[in-house]
């Protein structure tokens, strides 16, 4: 699944619905969306490389890079990121699980 895209000099992402949409209209649930697939490790994800020159919208460019920058790098990071995450899950759910008791 393609998250993030270059086409006719529009950086694009790809929605909850399977929509494509200019980066400039990604909001809090679109982008939190993204981060949940690039997380999801039963799901292919892809993304085109940032490049400048295909990208004519100056905000497309900061916007495209800066959310390509940070997905590329927490699916690197993946592993890590859910390790982490259910850890510190572990830890509140064994002390509240105390306090029923």
């Amino acid at each position: 699944m393609k998250l993030l895209r270059i086409e006719n000099n529009q950086g694009l992402f790809l929605d909850k619905e399977g929509k494509v949409s200019p980066v400039h209209t990604l909001g809090k649930k679109q982008l939190l969306w993204l981060v949940n697939q690039t997380l999801d490790d039963s799901v292919e994800v892809e993304y085109d490389d940032y490049d400048e020159s295909q990208l004519r919208n100056q905000a497309h460019q900061i916007i495209y890079k800066s959310v390509y920058e940070k997905l590329v790098a927490l699916r690197k990071r993946r592993k890590e990121f859910v390790d982490t995450s259910e850890r510190l899950f572990l830890a509140d759910y064994e002390k509240y699980r105390e306090d029923v008791k």
